[in-house]
């Protein structure tokens, strides 16, 4: 296994933009991410996934609910039956699924840039989730991988309720999830959050992937977070990175919740997750001459 990486895997396909008609920006954040990180110069090597298949769908949500959603008679985690949302959402998970496949075969990582996924419950959407991508990538490893353990390591500022309901409802005890929502609320827990990293990644081990949900909706201004600081968001991501490499634990990650306006706020938080893992998984030649964005 190669211990960096002459670019990042970046899954993106255009087929996963919707416009969702929503609050939520996270229907058109694949596009102005992919879009922020190529403006900025990191090493990206753009790659197109496959969508999933129903199939995949259906190993962990409900075949009714996923033929309801996609065929637009149930309602999807925007709280509509638009077209345009109901297309994308097979992209969407596929390219979380390419990302874990794709870390496991290089050994350090990769990225959808998606997000969308841990409210999602085994027959319902959620909190603008439909589909949980998380576990659907988790289990197309495990079909892959018959006796692989896979990490769910979600730092969205929201409880992962969906996540834990699925693993619950389809005895999953072959995942290992964490998520943060659950313990973290408040900036004064935020020297806390930071020093627990180190030992939280230690239950990942030996996992075949982590799947990581780098949200950036902890951010202190975020309407629907709060507790974070610019700078303390990067420090979790660059801790995550760190000793995931450490522990020879590939990362696929996403982009998770951000809901500041305008948008370019949250894309600055993706940003600076990039930023991160380019240090991290690249060559310092790779990583050199990359525009940077002042951290509060």
């Amino acid at each position: 296994m190669p211990t960096v990486l002459d670019a990042v895997p970046v899954y993106f396909d255009p087929r996963m933009v919707a416009d969702a008609h929503s609050f939520s920006p996270s229907a058109a954040k694949p596009a102005q991410a992919v879009a922020a990180w190529r403006e900025r110069g990191f090493p990206i090597a753009l790659r197109s996934p496959r969508a999933a298949s129903i199939q995949a769908l259906c190993a962990v949500h409900h075949p009714t609910y996923v033929h309801g959603v996609l065929d637009g008679r149930i309602k999807n985690g925007f709280d509509n039956t638009l077209p345009a949302v109901a297309a994308s959402l097979p992209w969407t998970n596929g390219a979380m699924v390419d990302a874990a496949n794709a870390a496991i075969a290089n050994g350090l990582g990769a990225v959808a840039p998606v997000s969308g996924f841990h409210h999602a419950r085994h027959a319902s959407a959620g909190g603008f989730c439909t589909f949980n991508g998380l576990l659907v990538a988790a289990a197309e490893v495990r079909r892959k991988l018959p006796q692989a353990r896979v990490g769910i390591l979600d730092f969205d500022t929201h409880y992962g309720d969906g996540t834990a309901q699925i693993i619950k409802h389809l005895r999953l005890d072959w995942i290992v999830h964490y998520t943060a929502g659950a313990h973290y609320h408040s900036e004064d827990q935020a020297a806390d959050f930071l020093a627990a990293i180190p030992a939280l990644l230690e239950r990942f081990a030996g996992c075949a992937v982590l799947l990581y949900q780098a949200g950036a909706d902890p951010h202190v201004d975020d309407p629907l977070g709060g507790w974070l600081t610019s700078r303390q968001l990067a420090q979790r991501d660059r801790l995550v990175f760190e000793h995931a490499a450490r522990l020879q634990l590939p990362v696929a990650w996403n982009l998770a919740g951000g809901y500041q306006d305008p948008i370019g706020k949250v894309l600055a938080i993706h940003d600076a997750t990039m930023r991160e893992c380019v240090r991290v998984w690249c060559k310092p030649s790779s990583a050199s001459g990359i525009a940077t964005a002042g951290t509060s």
